[in-house]
């Protein structure tokens, strides 16, 4: 294996597991839920793609060339925005927010909880 590859299979090693601490840090520090739902997410995301990147850079560096992390990296960035998704609708429709949401404007229905408007 060339030094070029040892050496970005490193960095995305190590900025994939910076991604991930930071996600985990996150979600232990931040107080409101729909806050701490972010974090691990979107930085949890990045963080296990970068090491999923680390690993098919090293399996077509030592010549056995395997797709299979591309899949499981499609799967999680696919799901894991749907279940955050799903897990905030469920947490605004139970009303447990904190706050009051702000009405929406008289055009278009834009806010979870809106009533259909009349048709003309």
């Amino acid at each position: 294996m060339s030094q070029i590859a040892e050496i970005l299979i490193t960095a995305l090693i190590v900025i994939g597991s910076l991604f991930t601490l930071i996600g985990s840090f996150g979600l232990v520090k931040l107080n409101l839920p729909m806050s701490r739902l972010h974090a691990p997410t979107k930085a949890g995301t990045l963080g296990v793609g970068g090491i999923l990147l680390a690993s098919m850079v090293y399996s077509f560096a030592v010549g056995q060339g395997s797709l299979h992390e591309l899949l499981i990296a499609a799967f999680l960035f696919v799901t894991a925005p749907v279940s955050a998704y799903f897990i905030a609708k469920v947490h605004i429709h139970k009303g447990k927010l904190g706050q009051e949401l702000p009405p929406p404007p008289a055009d278009s229905i834009w806010a979870t909880k809106a009533k259909a408007l009349p048709e003309e």
